[in-house]
């Protein structure tokens, strides 16, 4: 039986439940595993999410997996173009009509980073469509979110082959995918194209493979130019990162630290990732700071699944289980709030900190990590260059903990770094939602143009040398 038959299948299937719980026991051989299917070309029901937090995954496998996933879908839907047999007529001088996918129109981390976005679009150069396939959850970013776009479409109740032809019938130009391989994702409308050209944008940190998306919104630093075969669309080049953020979420009146669950006195090291980012060997990292720092404490997000685990894998590292402090889920103001009392926030590997870096450095927190080759690897690095703190971008595993090392035991060093993301917080790409939309904006024209040119997709947007690590 090979590696995914019956029997093997009931493994892969535990495969990110595992890492979900941090349950390490069996880690290296499930990697082992998953290396060999993915060799052996026989990983198509290996969904590629799970490959992003597995260290040691190269993106060339990355892309390879996406491929083997997609690979039945994508030929039936060749399939089902050819009864579509969509049309895309020269759309002239009208404005460029931009269609963003997705199901996180409501209360969520994508929708707080981008509502902003959507908000500062030109309203003379383009038309904003958003297509839902969420649940109302009724609450105000939800409203914003309908606000922000000219239309705002419910497609949740369609099949792919309806939604798609919704999106067709409002004569989209740009077919914006928010979501790619995470949870509840419609990839099946994407793969009918409804759209002349369809981009891979923000929800998932990598690509899709071949035949699904034209272009993948990226910077030079999350994806350098000579690294562009790891990538199946045409890499669309931001003019500083890819990741946005707004700057009207206010961070509201810092608590005290008893209120937040904290000891009064010690040194707060963070990380509210989701605990499937967590990775042995960074674990292995915290727990050796914990060991040299006295009084320190690591600051995580509670998920009851992964708490104990962690616990447990501290005690084993000679870590008094005590100085980890889990913190309720909270929305996102009170959040904000209670992260000021963080004092530098810790990134995982090889899958990073997407949103809860970019919220610590809004709320004032330094953040440390350490890229790797692939696209989820390096999107903190990208974030922290973009607010122009790249010397928190380390080496390797030993200047990461090192440089984490440094900012605790000497506060004059500390207070340096806070006091240069004071000054840089409103002042650099990274907080600036009008610039950022702006350069988005110029890629959509870009691949606008190309396409009434009659040009294939092709790499476009920000040209030099890339960021150096």
């Amino acid at each position: 039986m090979d590696s995914f038959g019956r029997k093997d299948s009931r493994r892969k299937d535990s495969f990110g439940r595992k890492r979900g719980m941090c349950e390490w026991s069996e880690l290296e051989a499930d990697d082992r595993t998953l290396e060999a299917a993915l060799a052996e070309g026989i990983g198509h029901r290996l969904p590629p999410f799970h490959l992003l937090s597995v260290p040691g995954i190269s993106a060339l496998q990355q892309r390879a997996c996406s491929e083997l996933w997609t690979r039945e879908r994508r030929a039936a839907a060749r399939i089902a173009r050819a009864e579509l047999d969509f049309a895309f007529p020269d759309p002239g001088a009208r404005k460029i009509r931009l269609g963003y996918l997705s199901n996180d129109f409501q209360e969520h981390a994508t929708a707080h980073l981008l509502v902003e976005v959507l908000e500062a679009h030109a309203r003379a150069d383009f038309e904003v469509f958003a297509y839902s396939f969420g649940a109302d959850d009724g609450r105000a970013m939800r409203r914003r979110l309908a606000a922000a776009c000219d239309r705002f479409v419910d497609v949740g109740g369609l099949d792919d082959g309806a939604a798609a032809r919704a999106i067709h019938a409002d004569a989209v130009d740009i077919l914006i995918d928010l979501k790619g391989f995470t949870a509840r994702a419609r990839t099946g409308i994407v793969l009918l194209r409804p759209a002349p050209v369809i981009v891979n944008y923000l929800g998932y940190p990598g690509t899709m493979g071949a035949g699904v998306c034209d272009y993948l919104v990226t910077d030079r630093f999350l994806t350098p130019a000579t690294r562009a075969g790891d990538y199946a669309e045409a890499l669309a080049y931001m003019p500083h990162t890819y990741h946005p953020h707004g700057r009207r979420t206010p961070l509201g009146a810092r608590p005290g630290r008893r209120e937040a669950g904290l000891p009064e006195h010690g040194f707060v090291f963070c990380c509210f990732n989701q605990p499937y980012k967590i990775a042995p060997e960074v674990f292995d990292i915290w727990c050796r700071l914990l060991a040299q720092v006295p009084d320190s404490v690591l600051w995580l997000a509670d998920h009851p699944r992964a708490a104990g685990n962690l616990r447990g894998e501290a005690i084993r590292r000679g870590v008094d289980a005590r100085r980890l402090v889990f913190a309720a889920n909270l929305p996102q103001a009170p959040h904000l709030a209670r992260l000021q009392l963080a004092d530098l926030m810790l990134d995982t590997a090889p899958f990073n900190a997407h949103t809860t870096a970019s919220d610590a450095l809004w709320a004032g927190v330094p953040v440390v990590t350490c890229p790797g080759e692939t696209f989820a690897s390096r999107v903190a690095g990208s974030i922290l260059h973009a607010v122009g703190l790249g010397d928190l971008v380390a080496a390797g595993a030993d200047d990461y903990f090192a440089l984490a090392h440094g900012l605790a035991r000497e506060p004059g060093r500390l207070d340096a770094v806070r006091a240069r993301l004071a000054a840089n917080r409103l002042a650099t790409p990274l907080f600036d939602p009008v610039g950022y939309t702006a350069g988005l904006e110029g890629l959509y024209r870009a691949m606008a143009a190309r396409r009434r040119a009659h040009l294939p997709p092709g790499p476009i947007g920000a040209s030099g040398p890339s960021p150096m690590l």
